[in-house]
C-alpha cells in the first residue's frame, strides 16, 4: 500500500498533538519557524545536518 509522504506526516502530526497536548503556540511556533528556516539562506546548513 502507497501512502503519500505529507499524509502521513500528517497522521503522526495529528496524533503526536492528541497524545503529548503541547501548547497551540508551541505548535504554531515551531510550523512557523520550520517554514522560515526552509525558505531562508539556513537551509542548507540545516539539510547537513539532518543527512
Amino acid at each position: 500500500m502507497d501512502v503519500p509522504l505529507w499524509f502521513a506526516v500528517l497522521v503522526v502530526a495529528v496524533l503526536g498533538i492528541q497524545l503529548a497536548r503541547p501548547p497551540w503556540r508551541l505548535v504554531a511556533l515551531l510550523l512557523l519557524g520550520g517554514y522560515l528556516v526552509a525558505n531562508s539562506f539556513l537551509a542548507p546548513a540545516v539539510a547537513t545536518l539532518l543527512d
